[in-house]
């Protein structure tokens, strides 16, 4: 078996809505489905194997069992599972907030830092994110910012629709902002810095917990640099686009409109796939995955070439 689907780990954060339920068939009792952590083997939520022989499995134990060569030469020089990819609903605004760079989090959290990309599935009219600072600030002015609650005048508001992408470099201070659902293409971690939250409670009824001294260590307090457009290419049955590449990961925009749309997982990354429209059969050898809206497949690097048949779009990640 070497393509199989993912069922995800999810969240519950309180900024969250119920699209990934209602309007992505994800099976979650959560009152707010916030995040489906949808290819993870962080501790924090794992991805389990859906259907064949290793049903129930988690991703982690698969790579265990059939050893690291599944994820290919490229993942090599990571000492752990390299990548998360979570869809996230944002029914309100998510903390202003930023993440360290591998140096700073191995260091002070025992985990690598993260380097991220969002992709942006679907939104409300007027949604906007933040992404960096409108210019050039001084530590001293940040901290007395976060100090008096005027963060939010020199941050970088940015109208969004459906299609964008920002690349987050660590130490990038963003938010995603309410009524903007997301895919998030990220380095394994979970390490978060929040700098600012409106004033919320949490769960307990208490200020969620803010993170601003280790805030004030790793910003950037700069415009964030854009990552540069790239052309669509047309290829045999489909159309690709590069939507972002770096050391960890290298993810495209693909749509395909027909059958037989050639695809291949060599021997040096597995396959990502997920599905953010339409219906789309996977075939690979004796492996035919039937994929929809929200999906999220796994290819086994050395699979060779697969077939993908349908017609779609879909995020695809190789490392």
């Amino acid at each position: 078996m070497s393509i199989f689907k993912l069922r995800p780990a999810f969240k519950d954060y309180i900024w969250g809505g119920t699209r990934l339920r209602d309007e992505y068939g994800k099976k979650c009792d959560f009152d707010k489905v916030a995040e489906s952590w949808e290819l993870s083997c962080h501790k924090d939520g794992e991805s389990v194997i859906d259907g064949g022989r290793f049903d129930g499995m988690t991703l982690a134990s698969f790579i265990e069992e059939q050893g690291r060569g599944v994820l290919g030469t490229d993942c090599e020089k990571f000492d752990n599972f390299p990548i998360l990819i979570k869809l996230i609903d944002a029914k309100d605004n998510l903390s202003v907030q930023v993440h360290p760079d591998n140096d700073y989090a191995l260091r002070v959290e025992g985990e690598y830092g993260k380097t991220e990309m969002w992709y942006v599935v679907e939104c409300d009219e007027g949604a906007t994110l933040l992404y960096g600072f409108k210019h050039n600030i001084s530590k001293d002015e940040f901290a007395q910012r976060i100090a008096d609650n005027t963060l939010l005048e020199v941050t970088n508001a940015v109208p969004v629709k459906k299609g964008d992408v920002f690349f987050i470099q660590s130490g990038t201070l963003h938010a995603i902002g309410k009524g903007i659902l997301i895919a998030e293409i990220q380095q394994n971690s979970n390490t978060t810095y929040r700098i600012y939250d409106y004033g919320r409670v949490g769960k307990d009824g208490k200020p969620r917990q803010l993170h601003v001294e280790k805030a004030k260590d790793v910003t950037s307090l700069a415009p964030a640099k854009a990552y540069p457009e790239t052309p669509t290419e047309q290829r045999d049955g489909y159309t690709s686009k590069l939507l972002s590449s770096c050391d960890y990961f290298t993810t495209y925009l693909v749509d395909v409109s027909g059958d037989n749309a050639a695809f291949e997982a060599d021997e040096k990354s597995f396959n990502s796939i997920l599905v953010l429209e339409g219906e789309l059969k996977i075939i690979g050898g004796e492996d035919t995955i039937t994929a929809k809206k929200g999906d999220s497949v796994f290819v086994t690097a050395g699979n060779g070439q697969y077939a993908v048949n349908g017609k779609g779009r879909f995020i695809l990640t190789r490392v």
